[in-house]
């Protein structure tokens, strides 16, 4: 008779790589859509500043909107129907990106793709913590990041492809509809199989009894928030390129896909090193990736590449560590307003950032590289801070 600790890990493995699918596809959808949307902006009369307004605007809801999915699901425990209702919307917003003729018919739906993210994100976060507390949570949410960013790779590739072979963006988007659909049919596949991931985690493991999120979680959060708020939007990047004709326009769906499969690829190494190491990783890390302001907006062809990359590692250190630190530092109870919290601040901070870049863009390109680099400089201490606050407070509980 097998072990129910290895039946547990083991059926929570299982979640993990089915909710990955699921992610693969959808991000193959949305990020091959958002490949392209800065230029597709700039196409259609938009300037520098409402091409950073709109991808500010987009991150603030799209992570502003979180404290709210968050708290609803926590207060409601309707998980599944949230998320459900979250990808429904992303999915059905980037097709219709094929039928934009204004540069605000456009905007609208590059929101509403936000918002229908911002939506699914905390409740699904939270189904997969229960699932990657039995197998490791950084290992279950790098696993998971690691299937999303591949997505991520491949959908831009595909629309460099329908745009070199029609040149047309309306064809490019058009063509995600097929991903989109997969998407919502394995979300429902996913549901019928795991309609209960709670029952994965092992709630013998002591919790906290208080409503208060800890002093590490805020701390934390500090430093994130400076890291958003320096962390330019590739929408940005890529009006960049195309205003400053730096690459060729079929280069820049490629340039994100480098990244997207550094990020993805990162993920599980980082995922590995968070779980062995904790918050530490992060100084490097943060350190490496902030080098790829200058790389990106002053380079030539081989130093934007190599920037492209270097962002797509700062995206995948902090989208496979940020859920697994959390999940960490509060009781699962908590998970879900923390998540909200969290991200929503996040976004928040995205959102001044990129419109500040956008407007500073728009003066200097060596003013938006300072504002880059020096706040993520500024998130250091934090992270060390929140690094120290954290193992004080395992030895205090252990």
């Amino acid at each position: 008779m097998l072990d129910t600790s290895i039946v547990r890990r083991n059926s929570a493995l299982r979640f993990v790589l089915v909710i990955g699918v699921v992610s693969f596809f959808a991000d193959f959808t949305y990020e091959g859509a958002r490949s392209i949307t800065g230029p597709f902006l700039a196409m259609l009369g938009a300037n520098g500043a409402i091409v950073g307004v709109v991808a500010g605007l987009g991150e603030l809801l799209g992570y502003g909107l979180r404290m709210v999915s968050g708290t609803v699901s926590e207060k409601t425990q309707k998980f599944w129907t949230i998320t459900l209702s979250g990808y429904a919307i992303q999915m059905i917003a980037v097709p219709l990106l094929a039928f934009s003729n204004s540069w605000q018919i456009a905007a609208v739906l590059i929101i509403l793709e936000r918002v229908g993210k911002a939506t699914r994100n905390p409740p699904r976060d939270v189904m997969l913590s229960h699932a990657a507390k039995e197998i490791g949570y950084g290992w279950g949410f790098g696993i998971h990041e690691a299937l999303d960013q591949f997505g991520a790779l491949f959908g831009p590739l595909i629309v460099a492809a329908v745009f070199a072979h029609r040149g047309s963006y309306a064809a490019a988007f058009a063509v995600l509809v097929a991903p989109a659909i997969i998407t919502y049919g394995m979300l429902l596949i996913s549901h019928h199989l795991y309609p209960h991931p709670e029952g994965m985690e092992d709630h013998h493991a002591p919790s906290s009894s208080s409503n208060s999120l800890p002093r590490t979680f805020w701390i934390y959060l500090c430093g994130a928030a400076l890291v958003a708020a320096g962390f330019a939007d590739f929408q940005l990047i890529a009006f960049h390129l195309t205003k400053s004709n730096s690459v060729g326009a079929i280069w820049i769906p490629i340039a994100y896909s480098i990244a997207m499969a550094i990020s993805g690829a990162g993920s599980l190494l980082f995922g590995r090193l968070f779980d062995r190491f904790g918050l530490s990783i992060l100084v490097p890390l943060t350190i490496i990736s902030a080098a790829f302001a200058p790389l990106v907006f002053l380079g030539s062809f081989w130093t934007i590449l190599t920037g492209a990359a270097l962002w797509g590692l700062g995206m995948g250190v902090h989208e496979s560590i940020i859920p697994a630190a959390v999940a960490t530092m509060v009781p699962a109870q908590r998970r879900a307003s923390a998540y909200g919290i969290f991200t929503g601040t996040y976004g928040v901070a995205w959102f001044l950032g990129s419109a500040a870049l956008g407007f500073l863009y728009d003066i200097s390109a060596h003013a938006a590289i300072v504002f880059c680099v020096v706040l993520q400089g500024s998130a250091l201490p934090f992270f060390m801070k929140a690094k120290a606050a954290h193992a004080h407070l395992e030895e205090a509980g252990g």
